[in-house]
């Protein structure tokens, strides 16, 4: 444990968490980013409540005013089959999506575990009013009701619902009260364009309820005794934070932030901005790129347990151990901004700009000569939760020109990121882009924006 500084000689400090696998990491943060102590506990197993607090149990006492905890469980829940609800999945869009039936292409032990039946009933939109179809009210009521007592949470998916999502407001209502308060996940919410990414992290984001509502609960419950008054936050895939409230609405959300919190402590522990980042564990090194301060997020859409996935996950190179430098350097070089143009999504990296500096963190870090080292990098990740900001997003699909549309998204993302916990008078705009969509008829773009700022302590 790096030294510290006992009750008194610190004011209000935050604390960052990282659970993983083996080891859980603590980190203790001054009111200015300074490192006062890093721990590094046993892990509990299928247990991050425990884990937590014996991290925390180990740091130096101190007056919390913030704790934000780094969660891998829910990627473990998927790729493992285990601790995952009963989905009943609906997508509402009639013939034009029947082509690919709900779930298709997943692997068979994971659909097996969490489908609790699937419809497609008419409805869904287009780019266009004129080519909106009525939701079919009367077969919504018909899968709801064939469905209660089968299913432990529900998933509504429908065409094109990230321009409206009221049809699948109107269809979870009907769901209710046909089969009472399950939980129920609306893509429209994860904000993703394409139909099937869509649905599948929305089929995910149900099946995951019941493990975020349990984490949630007992956090809330542990830390309130361990950390009296401290905001409590959870990370999320894409380098920033959310609430305990937003984690138990969205818990797909938190997929991929165990990956998102190391590139993003990498960065802060080395001073950098743009870093590609090699996190050495004890079985893999993953390999990934930090933009902007922010996880550069996959390319083509990212995948958790086999099944791709719309959500903002960052985009990682794989390399086993025992380590071969020559793989290991293949992956940082592949990496490596192009010198071409950037392709529509993929990140925030300018083309030649240069080559990005190796930083090497995680606890097998010796294992990797190159790059620079930090010191407090084998406790990255839980740096990296205790310095990230509150986060949200926006997408949406337009036709030019409109000129409000921008400055709506805009809108939209700060007001996400308020609804996940951040202070309403301190978010920014961190990122937006414009993305032309030529397979469309007409001049259509999708906009996107996201915004950030500080954790709220109201």
């Amino acid at each position: 444990m790096s030294p510290g500084s006992e009750r008194g000689q610190v004011g209000m400090v935050r604390a960052g968490v990282d659970v993983g696998p083996t080891n859980t990491d603590a980190a203790l943060l001054d009111d200015g980013g300074r490192v006062l102590a890093t721990v590094k506990v046993a892990s509990v197993p299928d247990d991050p409540v425990a884990c937590v607090r014996a991290a925390l149990g180990a740091l130096p006492p101190h007056e919390f005013a913030q704790v934000a905890v780094g969660l891998r469980g829910a990627a473990s829940a998927v790729t493992r089959r285990r601790g995952l609800r009963r989905v009943a999945v609906l997508r509402i869009s009639g013939e034009s999506a029947r082509g690919v039936r709900p779930l298709s292409g997943w692997p068979a032990d994971l659909r097996a575990a969490v489908s609790a039946g699937t419809e497609t009933v008419a409805g869904g939109g287009g780019l266009d009013r004129e080519d909106w179809t009525p939701l079919d009210r009367d077969a919504v009521a018909r899968f709801a009701a064939r469905m209660a007592g089968t299913a432990e949470a529900v998933a509504v998916t429908g065409l094109f619902s990230p321009l409206d999502g009221g049809q699948e407001r109107e269809a979870a209502e009907i769901i209710r009260a046909e089969a009472g308060d399950l939980p129920i996940s609306l893509s429209a919410e994860l904000g993703s364009i394409g139909l099937l990414e869509r649905e599948n992290a929305t089929v995910l984001d149900a099946a995951l309820s019941g493990f975020a509502g349990a984490v949630a609960e007992g956090l809330a419950e542990t830390l309130s005794g361990l950390c009296p008054g401290a905001a409590v936050f959870v990370t999320r895939g894409d380098g920033t934070l959310m609430s305990l409230e937003h984690l138990a609405r969205h818990p797909g959300l938190s997929l991929g932030s165990g990956p998102a919190s190391v590139l993003r402590g990498a960065g802060v522990l080395a001073g950098l901005d743009d870093a590609v980042v090699a996190d050495v564990g004890w079985a893999r090194v993953g390999v990934g790129v930090l933009a902007g301060g922010f996880p550069e997020e996959a390319v083509g859409g990212a995948g958790i347990g086999g099944v791709p996935v719309g959500l903002r996950i960052p985009g990682l190179i794989q390399v086993p151990r025992p380590i071969d430098p020559a793989e290991l350097a293949e992956a940082v070089d592949r990496l490596q901004p192009g010198p071409g143009p950037l392709q529509p999504g993929s990140g925030r990296l300018r083309p030649g700009q240069g080559r990005l500096p190796l930083v090497v963190v995680g606890g097998g870090a010796h294992a990797v000569p190159e790059g620079l080292h930090p010191e407090h990098g084998r406790c990255a990740g839980a740096i990296g939760a205790a310095v990230s900001p509150v986060g949200g997003q926006y997408e949406r699909i337009v036709r030019l020109p409109d000129t409000a549309a921008r400055e709506a998204v805009a809108e939209e993302a700060r007001a996400a990121a308020v609804r996940a916990g951040a202070d309403p008078r301190d978010v920014e705009l961190v990122e937006a882009d414009e993305t032309p969509l030529d397979y469309l008829p007409g001049s259509f773009v999708k906009l996107r924006a996201r915004a950030a700022g500080r954790p709220s302590h109201l």
